[in-house]
């Protein structure tokens, strides 16, 4: 079955909107080597529409221009891309398409399609805050950024139900920046103050 990986920038305040206006400052190899990690590493890309959007209104041109910047866009433009949205969408990007149906079905079938490989997102929010809802979310990648943006949308909206996750690794980089991967959890557990008083300090003062 296929792993659905999810990237996302976020500032130490939550807020996923509009990356490109503040975390540029962070960007090192190390967080380039984050990012090919699960863009690069993808066989299969799932975006929300404006994610597309984003992505093919500059990636094709890259490539095109053959900068440094070319391997990737061309690694973005081989793979197969499929975009959610409930509105017709005409194409230009190759290898592009429409996801089709309700979402959760349309992904868990797209997971069960022959073959391992990874699908991985780009931002999309809104499709990866579903996702994890759905428990169809195999590992969220939050590149934390030293900065509180103080504005904007924040990850996670409010809702009736908690979701558990558990972490998987972080990795400290030299900006700052906290590489944290987390996969879904059963559960957070039952515990009170009974339960974590005795982890306290019994140190006499």
């Amino acid at each position: 079955m296929k792993k659905i990986i999810a990237g996302l920038f976020i500032s130490l305040d939550g807020v996923v909107e509009a990356p490109d206006q503040w975390h540029f400052p962070y960007f090192n190899e190390e967080m380039g080597a984050a990012v090919d990690a699960t863009l690069g590493a993808a066989d299969i890309m799932l975006f929300g529409r404006k994610t597309y959007d984003s992505f093919a209104g500059a990636w094709p041109e890259r490539e095109a221009a053959g900068g440094e910047d070319a391997h990737f866009a061309k690694k973005l433009g081989d793979a197969r891309k499929i975009v959610v949205s409930n509105q017709q969408l005409d194409f230009t990007w190759r290898n592009s398409e429409q996801l089709r149906g309700d979402l959760v079905e349309a992904v868990t079938a797209l997971k069960k399609e022959p073959g391992d490989g990874t699908i991985g997102m780009s931002g999309s929010v809104s499709v990866v805050r579903q996702l994890l809802a759905a428990g169809l979310l195999d590992e969220l990648h939050l590149l934390v950024h030293p900065i509180a943006v103080r504005k904007g949308m924040r990850l996670f909206d409010e809702g009736e139900h908690s979701i558990p996750l558990t972490l998987v690794s972080a990795q400290p980089f030299k900006t700052g920046v906290l590489n944290l991967v987390y996969a879904p959890a059963e559960s957070a557990g039952t515990a009170g103050y009974e339960d974590a008083k005795v982890h306290l300090s019994q140190h006499e003062q």
